[in-house]
């Protein structure tokens, strides 16, 4: 019988690779946890959370070519996935003397604010800013070099 999108089963992990994980079920089929679909956080390591033999519920993802797709994420919490560990009792930036970016990025020298303060998406932009400075700089540096003529 086919798997069912959408449901949740039990399996037991027969092989690990640095891609994701291979997960019988009943019926004889068998199914990848991509690498991506393993855990809320970044996975570096499969066998860091998984080990073969071990029996883990997946939910059926859509397949692609006849062939079966799961997830480990999509059945845990999703608060798990934006709370840090051990945060909860440190203490706010502004009695730990760090730097916080709510003006702006830190001038050089500044530690940089812990990775929990902003979202990926704002450290990224933050970032792309930064880099397109640098490289107008950069740019500007090389122009002056030249001397400001063309040549023919």
């Amino acid at each position: 019988m086919e798997p069912q999108v959408g449901s949740i089963l039990e399996g037991k992990v027969t092989s690990i690779t640095k891609f994701g994980a291979f997960v019988a079920v009943e019926g004889g089929r068998s199914g990848l946890v991509h690498i991506s679909e393993i855990a809320n956080t970044y996975v570096n390591d499969v066998r860091d959370y998984l080990q073969e033999g071990q029996t883990v519920r997946v939910l059926v993802l859509p397949a692609a070519n006849g062939k079966l797709n799961f997830s480990m994420k999509r059945l845990q919490p999703q608060a798990a996935a934006h709370s840090a560990p051990a945060r909860s009792q440190a203490r706010p930036a502004a009695e730990s003397g760090a730097a916080r970016w709510d003006n702006g990025p830190p001038s050089q020298g500044q530690p940089l604010p812990p990775s929990g303060d902003k979202a990926f998406e704002d450290k990224l932009k933050h970032f792309l800013s930064t880099s397109e400075g640098k490289m107008a700089d950069l740019h500007r540096s090389i122009d002056g070099k030249r001397g400001g003529r063309r040549r023919r």
